[in-house]
């Protein structure tokens, strides 16, 4: 077990990341019901007691260290609009910050997405990581088939680094007994200045 990693609020002018509680299932509820069919690729639970849930487990895995749960804020509505977090935590042997992460685990209301909430929300991260812990590298990763997830990847500035055969558990609706194969990207640390750049620019 490590130590739990801890981040305070991550602001931008369109998005606001906090620490994940349980005061956040309710809004969160109403954010994952508006249009269920936009989770093809995604697990993302359904109703209070499911989501309630989801946030306990993710809290218990925070507190073994081994993820960071965010609440993604509309600083328009001031409302939860979904979810996303810090996981795959890699640290050397005595050491509290991590040399690498990946941001996964993202889930947006169908009216947060497309809005620029999401690239900030990434760009805010990256900016977290990167600057903050001092990480080599950030990894983010999809299922081979959600061509959308892949093209937004790409388009924040990741590298592809090819498939990873039945690497994990999908979460498909009806394929919970199959293994998925993953699409792996990763952005560096000497990479990072030109990505945060094209992000700063993707939000003007």
């Amino acid at each position: 077990m490590s130590e739990p990693l801890n981040v305070k609020e991550l602001v931008g002018e369109y998005v606001r990341l906090e620490p994940l509680g349980e005061a956040h299932v309710d809004e969160l509820v109403d954010a994952a019901g508006e249009q269920r069919d936009a989770y093809g690729f995604m697990i993302v639970s359904q109703g209070h007691d499911a989501m309630l849930a989801d946030v306990r487990g993710l809290l218990a895995e925070h507190a073994n260290g081994d993820v960071v749960p965010l609440v993604q804020i509309s600083v328009a509505t001031g409302r939860a609009v979904g979810m996303t977090r810090f996981m795959n935590i890699r640290r050397r042997v005595g050491e509290e910050t991590p040399y690498a992460v990946e941001i996964g685990g993202t889930w947006l209301s169908a009216s947060a997405q497309r809005t620029g909430i999401n690239t900030e929300a990434k760009l805010i991260m990256l900016a977290h990581a990167f600057e903050v812990w001092g990480v080599g590298r950030v990894d983010v990763k999809t299922d081979v088939r959600n061509e959308r997830s892949r093209r937004a990847i790409e388009r924040i500035g990741a590298t592809f680094e090819g498939v990873l055969r039945h690497w994990q558990p999908s979460m498909v609706p009806g394929e919970e007994k199959q293994l998925r194969d993953t699409a792996m990207y990763s952005i560096l640390d000497t990479e990072w200045p030109g990505v945060r750049v094209d992000l700063r620019s993707r939000l003007l």
